[in-house]
Order: structure tokens, then sequence, then C-alpha cells
């Protein structure tokens, strides 16, 4: 049942960043920096924290390969390598350490900011961008990992939740 929930999660949050939530960002932020929505990235990440790594391997594998034909058509396989990459990352880095509110906001900034790096150096490398990586940092992939991490924050408790699931936790009481 999770897995066909993940699915139309990952389908609506797909949509939704690509349509109505780029409206909603000031036209203000988008005159100085450029802040580019995640939604499905962090929801990758989430699943990586909180299910499972191999999971989220897979469905940052398609999704980003979804995205790679729908917005990005310059180059295949660049948001599904970096989105793939990052949600198995944030699942290993995760069965590392005890289950924290920081630590996994932590995981989802680094892993965030490792997909920036990644879709700037692939990029880069293939000389579709030129641009200097101290201009790139500061106004590309820094306002949008912030964002992106506002957004992770908002949405954290419901999302471990429904991940996590109900798990029965023993009351102590040894009567």
């Amino acid at each position: 049942m999770i897995r066909h929930l993940l699915w139309l999660i990952l389908l609506g949050l797909f949509i939704l960043q690509g349509t109505l939530l780029v409206w909603l960002i000031p036209s203000s932020w988008q005159s100085n920096v450029n802040v580019t929505p995640h939604l499905t990235l962090v929801f990758i990440l989430f699943i990586g924290l909180f299910h499972h790594r191999h999971t989220a391997l897979i469905y940052g594998l398609l999704f980003g390969l979804l995205h790679d034909f729908n917005y990005y058509g310059s180059m295949l396989g660049v948001y599904s390598f970096g989105m793939g990459l990052t949600g198995y990352l944030a699942g290993l880095a995760q069965r590392r350490q005890p289950n924290l509110i920081f630590y996994n906001l932590l995981i989802t900034g680094v892993g965030l900011l490792l997909f920036e790096f990644i879709n700037y150096g692939i990029n880069r490398l293939f000389k579709l961008i030129d641009i200097d990586l101290k201009f790139a940092l500061t106004h590309y992939m820094l306002p949008s990992v912030l964002f992106n991490l506002l957004i992770a924050l908002i949405c954290y408790v419901p999302i471990r939740k429904l991940l996590e699931g109900k798990r029965i936790v023993p009351s102590g009481n040894d009567d």
C-alpha cells in the first residue's frame, strides 16, 4: 500500500514543483538569485532517511529521468544520476546515527548541496554552462538549498510519520 502512495505523492510533488510553486516564489528573489524548488528530491531524501536507501535510489533514478525528459532536454541522465545517488547516500548516512531532526535535516541539506554540485559539475564538464563556481554557489546553489531546506523543515513531521508508519514502542512496564 505504501508503494502506491509513494508513487502518487512523488508524482504530485513533481507536478506541483513545475507548475504552482514557481509562481509562489517572490519575483524579488528571482531578480537577484535563482531559486529552484526540488520537492521530489526532498521527498526522495526523506525516503532514503526513513524508509530504505535502495527504494530512494530507484525513485531517484526514475523521477530524475522524468525531470530530464520534461525539463532539461540538453542532456539526459544528469538529474537521474544526481537524485539516485543523493537518495542512496542519504539512506546510507542515516544508518550510522540516531534518528534526530537536526541530523536528518543536516543530511537533507548536504544531499541537496551535493545534488547541486553534481548538476553543476556535469554541466560544466560537458560545457553546457560557462558560469564561475563562486557565482553559481552564491546565486544558484545556496539559495535553492536554503529554500528546499525550509520546505523540508515544514514537511518533516508529516513525512516522517508517513514513511516510518506506526511502530510499537514498549512502555517499559514489566508487570
